[in-house]
C-alpha cells in the first residue's frame, strides 16, 4: 500500500461511485500518473476489490512513445495494477491533429472500459489544464456571443462527460494544481516522463500554458474564479430551457417536433434560444448547435410572424397550429445495411442475416398513403416528418416503418439526441434529459457521483 496523507486522495475521490470499476487514462505524464497511484491508494483503503485499469494509448505521433508507454507498463507492474497499451494505428490527418488524437484517445479508451464492462473512465486534467482551456475558448471568442454572460464555452471542462451515451469520463483532479501531484510523486520517488509536444508552441495550448507560466498566481485564481462562475450559469441556463422543452414542446409524429405559441413569449428569452438551438440540432442530426447569433435571429423572426425557414438541415414551419420542426428532405443517406448511426439521428439495428434488407428513407410518395388524422398536426407536416425517417427496403420495395407491423421485428431503431450523442458534458444534463425523453432516446445514465451533482 503506498504511504499517502489520507486526507488528500478521501478528497479528491469520496464523492465517485466506482460500483463499475475504473479504467484510468495514464500516459507517463506527471498528472495521470500521480492519479493512478493516488486511487490505487483509495481503493485499497475503501475498496480493495474494485476493478482498476491502467490504459496506456501510444498515439505512435512520437519516437519516444513506445518506450514510455513501457515504462507505465512497468510501474503498473510494480504496484500490482492491470495495465494495457492501444495504439493509434491507421492514417494520421496533416491538420487538426490534436483534436484527431483526442477523440481517438477516447475511442479506445471507451473500448477498453467496455471489453472489460467498467463505466467509469478517469483522467488526469487538473486545475492548470483547466485555466489553460478557459482562455483558450475565451480567445476563440466563446463568451458573450455564444450564450450571454460568460458563456457556455468559458465553463472549461465539465468534472464529468457522458461519451457515447455509455461511459462516464470524470475528472477528479480539476480542482487539483500541477505543481501539488508533482510533489507528492517526488515524495514517493516515482518518477514522470514530460511529453516534449507540451512546450511545442506549434500548439495552441502550449502557446497559452507558456503564456499562463508568466502570470501571477492571482491570474490562474481568477481564471478558475470565471470557469466555476460560469459552470453555474450554464447549468441554470440549462435548466431553463429544459423546463421550457416540458412545458411547450411534444413530438405529434416521429421526426416532428412542435413547440406551442407560448414558447415564444417565454421570460426567459435566452433559455429559449437555447433550447430552440438544441432542438434544432437535433431534429437535423447535428452534431454542433447552430451558433448564437443564427438562432437569436430565427428566433425574432419566429416573433414577428408566421414562416418558413432551414437552419441545420431542420425545416422551422411556423404556423397558427403551432412551430414544427422536422428534417429537410435534402441531403438524406444512401441505402444501407446493418448497424448504424443513420443520419445523425437514428441508432438502427438490422436482424437481417441474409444481407437482402436495407435501411433508406421512407421517401414522399410512401408517406402520401399514409392514412393520418387531424388533430396532432396538419397532416402534411407529419407526412413530411415522416417521409424524412428511415424504412426498410427490400428488392425496391418499401416495407415500411420501424415498429410497424412486421417490420418491427426486423430492425431496431432508436431515436438520438444528436448534439450530446458523443459528448455530454455534466453541465447540460438537464436539456439532454428533457430531448431524449421528448424523443424517445435511450435515458441519460445516472452521472457517478454520490448525489448526482453536476458541480
Amino acid at each position: 500500500m503506498l504511504d499517502i496523507e489520507p486526507d488528500f486522495s478521501t478528497g479528491i475521490f469520496s464523492h465517485i461511485d466506482f460500483a463499475s470499476g475504473a479504467v484510468v487514462a495514464v500516459s507517463g505524464g506527471s498528472d495521470s500518473t500521480a492519479l493512478l497511484l493516488l486511487l490505487k491508494h483509495h481503493l485499497d483503503r475503501t475498496a480493495p476489490a474494485t476493478k482498476l485499469l491502467a490504459v496506456t494509448i501510444d498515439h505512435g505521433l512520437r519516437p519516444g512513445s513506445a518506450a514510455e508507454a513501457q515504462a507505465v507498463a512497468k510501474l503498473c507492474a510494480t504496484y500490482g495494477i492491470p495495465h494495457r497499451i492501444l495504439t493509434w494505428s491507421g492514417p494520421k490527418p496533416l491538420t487538426g491533429l490534436p483534436a484527431a488524437a483526442r477523440e481517438a484517445r477516447y475511442r479506445l479508451l471507451a473500448e477498453a472500459a467496455q471489453a472489460e464492462s467498467i463505466r467509469l473512465i478517469l483522467t488526469g486534467h487538473t486545475a492548470d489544464d483547466q485555466a489553460e482551456t478557459v482562455l483558450m475558448r475565451h480567445a476563440r471568442n466563446e463568451g458573450p456571443s455564444d450564450a450571454g454572460m460568460t458563456g457556455r464555452g468559458l465553463a472549461g471542462m465539465a468534472p464529468a462527460t457522458l461519451y457515447g451515451w455509455r461511459e462516464w469520463i470524470v475528472r477528479p483532479l480539476l480542482g487539483t494544481r500541477r505543481s501539488a501531484l508533482r510533489d507528492f510523486l517526488r515524495g514517493e520517488h516515482v518518477g514522470w516522463a514530460d511529453d516534449p509536444t507540451n512546450i511545442d508552441e506549434a500548439f495552441e495550448r502550449p502557446r497559452v500554458r507558456a503564456a499562463l507560466a508568466g502570470e501571477s498566481f492571482e491570474h490562474m485564481e481568477d481564471t478558475l474564479m470565471l470557469a466555476s462562475q460560469a459552470a453555474v450559469e450554464r447549468m441554470q441556463l440549462g435548466a431553463s430551457a429544459a423546463d421550457l422543452i416540458h412545458r411547450f414542446v411534444t413530438q405529434p409524429a416521429a421526426g416532428l417536433i412542435r413547440l406551442d405559441p407560448g414558447f415564444l413569449s417565454a421570460s426567459d428569452e435566452r433559455a429559449a434560444v437555447y433550447a430552440l438551438r438544441i432542438l434544432l440540432a437535433t431534429t437535423g442530426g447535428i452534431a454542433f448547435l447552430p451558433d448564437q447569433a443564427r438562432g437569436e435571429a430565427l428566433f425574432g423572426r419566429l416573433k414577428a410572424g408566421f414562416l418558413c425557414a432551414t437552419l441545420s438541415r431542420t425545416v422551422v414551419d411556423s404556423r397558427r397550429a403551432g412551430i414544427f420542426l422536422r428534417r429537410e428532405a435534402r441531403g438524406l443517406p444512401a441505402a444501407a445495411t446493418g448497424s448504424t448511426l443513420w443520419d445523425g439521428r437514428r441508432h438502427i439495428t438490422l436482424n437481417d442475416s441474409s444481407g437482402a434488407l436495407l435501411i433508406a428513407p421512407f421517401g414522399t410518395a410512401a408517406a402520401k398513403r399514409l392514412a393520418m388524422s387531424e388533430g396532432k398536426a396538419p397532416p402534411s407536416l407529419m407526412r413530411a416528418a415522416l417521409a424524412a425517417e428511415p424504412a426498410l427496403w427490400q428488392a425496391g420495395e418499401c416495407l415500411g416503418l420501424p415498429r410497424h407491423g412486421r417490420v418491427s421485428a426486423m430492425v431496431d431503431v432508436r431515436p438520438v439526441v444528436a448534439p450530446f450523442a458523443r459528448f455530454l458534458p455534466s453541465f447540460d444534463l438537464a436539456p439532454a434529459r428533457a430531448v431524449a425523453g421528448l424523443i424517445g432516446a435511450a435515458p441519460v445514465p445516472p452521472l457517478p457521483f454520490s448525489g448526482h451533482s453536476a458541480g
